[in-house]
C-alpha cells in the first residue's frame, strides 16, 4: 500500500500546475516559523473584519448620543463611547478598513514607481543610473515622517494626499532593493541568450528579470505596509491625514488624547489595533523574508 500510495503522491505532484506547487513548498517552509505563520493568520483575519465588520455593525459611526458619552466598555457599547457620545467599537471596526486601505494603496502605488525605477536604473546603468540614484539618495536624506509632512504641508491634509506622501517615501526604498537585485541578474547567461536573440529591451526586463527578483518586492511590500499604517495613522494623529469626524484609527486615537486620564479607553483601543495591525504585517514579512530566501532552500 505505501508503495501505491507513492506512485499516487508522485502522478499528483506530476499533474500539479508550477504555481501550485511553488505555492505548496512556500506554505510548507513558512509553517516552520510559527510566529510568521501567526502573523498571518492575523492579517487574513483583519482583511475579513475589515471587509465585512461593517456590514455587520448595528450602530452608525458617525451617530452622536451625549446620553452616554464617555461610558465604558459595557455590553451595549463594547469599547464605549467617546466625548461625542459614538460608539468606539463600531468606528474602530470602520476605521480598519480605512487604515488598512491606506497602506495597501500606499505601498501599491509607491511599490510600483519604486520597482519601474530601480529596474530602469539598474538594466542600463550608466549615466542614467547615477542621476536616477543621485534623485534617490536625496530622498532617502529625509526622514520618511518628515518627508510626509513636508508633502503634506504643500499638498493640503485629506486622505488622498496622505496616501501619495507614503507613497513616496516608499520610492526610494523598492528602488534600491530592485536595482540591486537587477545588477545582480542582468549579467547571467541566459540574459545574454536572450538579448544575442533579439528579444527587446522591455521583453527582457518584464518577462525575464522581474519575475526572477519578486521574492525581495514581496517581502518588502510586507514590511512597509506595516510602515504605511503608522505613518499614515500617525499623520491623522496630528491632524494632517482624516479629517474629523472620520473614523480611521489615528484620528480616533487623536481625539481619546485629550481625556488619556478620564477616559483612556478612547485611545486604548484604537491604538491596540494599530498595534496588531502593524505587529501581524512585520513578524509575518520577516517569515516571508525566511521562506522567500535562497539561501534557506535545502
Amino acid at each position: 500500500m505505501s508503495a501505491e500510495s507513492a506512485n499516487i503522491k508522485a502522478k499528483q505532484a506530476k499533474t500539479e500546475s508550477p504555481l501550485k506547487r511553488s505555492f505548496k513548498e512556500f506554505y510548507k517552509k513558512l509553517k516552520k516559523n510559527k510566529t510568521a505563520l501567526f502573523g498571518g493568520y492575523l492579517i487574513i483575519a483583519l482583511i475579513i473584519i475589515a471587509i465585512v465588520g461593517p456590514l455587520l455593525t448595528t450602530m452608525d459611526p458617525y451617530e452622536t448620543d451625549y446620553s452616554v458619552k464617555f461610558v465604558g466598555p459595557s455590553a451595549e457599547h463594547w469599547f464605549g463611547a467617546d466625548h461625542h457620545g459614538r460608539d468606539i467599537f463600531t468606528r474602530v471596526i470602520h476605521g480598519l478598513g480605512i487604515t488598512m486601505g491606506i497602506g495597501f494603496f500606499a505601498t501599491i502605488l509607491g511599490g510600483t514607481v519604486g520597482v519601474l525605477v530601480g529596474l530602469i536604473s539598474g538594466y542600463y546603468g550608466g549615466r542614467i543610473d547615477s542621476i536616477i540614484m543621485r534623485l534617490i539618495d536625496i530622498l532617502l536624506a529625509f526622514p520618511g515622517i518628515l518627508l510626509a509632512l513636508a508633502l503634506i504641508s504643500i499638498l493640503g491634509a485629506n486622505m488622498q494626499n496622505v496616501i501619495i506622501a507614503v507613497a513616496i517615501f516608499a520610492i526610494p526604498t523598492f528602488a534600491r532593493i530592485v536595482r540591486g537585485s537587477t545588477l545582480a541578474t542582468k549579467n547571467l547567461e541566459y540574459i545574454d541568450a536572450m538579448k544575442a536573440l533579439g528579444a527587446s529591451d522591455i521583453r527582457i526586463i518584464f518577462k525575464h528579470i522581474l519575475p526572477n527578483i519578486l521574492s525581495p518586492i514581496i517581502v518588502q511590500a510586507s514590511l512597509f505596509i506595516a510602515t504605511a499604517v503608522l505613518s499614515a495613522s500617525g499623520l491623522s494623529f496630528l491632524g494632517l491625514g482624516a479629517q474629523a469626524p472620520s473614523p480611521e484609527l489615528g484620528a480616533i486615537l487623536s481625539d481619546g488624547r485629550d481625556f488619556m486620564w478620564d477616559a483612556g479607553h478612547i485611545a486604548l483601543f484604537p491604538g491596540l489595533v494599530i498595534m496588531l495591525i502593524v505587529l501581524a504585517f512585520n513578524v509575518f514579512g520577516d517569515g516571508l523574508r525566511d521562506a522567500l530566501d535562497p539561501k534557506m532552500k535545502k
